[in-house]
């Protein structure tokens, strides 16, 4: 069980507590959620999301879809989904598919969907295809407090 190095440094940098979940290896936010036993509305699914001045990401439950155009009027600017390169270059230290919400550690922006607020508990991709970062809702929102929050999402 293992987290990707920057994230780890930056959490533990917050003084937040966590924990890890292992768990057999999964191509999707929702396969995840299954393979580790935990409800999929409480697993952060991040999009990285471009547009003309740089990157920023898209946090939602892995049970959610997110509205582009809604997302677009959130954000006042015309968005499209970064390419795998994209991504790659962002959070080197993560597998593909695989990016943790807590872009502060990336400093990369976030835009967090209003349905993750007040939830007890949160758990989230930590860089690879087989572990899980989780950590109380209160510690979440502590991760989160530079994101912009919106709704603009939907359940899928």
């Amino acid at each position: 069980m293992t987290i990707a190095r920057k994230l780890q440094d930056y959490i533990e940098g917050e003084g937040v507590a966590y924990d890890t979940v292992a768990h057999h290896r999964t191509a999707t936010t929702s396969q995840s959620a299954q393979a580790a036993h935990v409800p999929g509305s409480r697993l952060a699914k991040s999009v990285v999301v471009h547009h003309e001045m740089g990157y920023f990401l898209a946090v939602v439950p892995s049970t959610h879809r997110i509205e582009l155009s809604t997302l677009q009027d959130v954000m006042n600017r015309r968005l499209g989904l970064a390419s795998e390169e994209e991504v790659s270059t962002l959070f080197a230290d993560c597998d593909t598919g695989a990016v943790p919400p807590i872009g502060s550690a990336y400093n990369v922006p976030v835009v967090l969907d209003e349905s993750l607020g007040n939830v007890s508990d949160v758990y989230f991709e930590g860089g690879d295809h087989k572990t899980l970062v989780h950590v109380s809702g209160q510690n979440f929102r502590s991760l989160m407090k530079d994101a912009q929050v919106a709704r603009f999402s939907h359940p899928s």
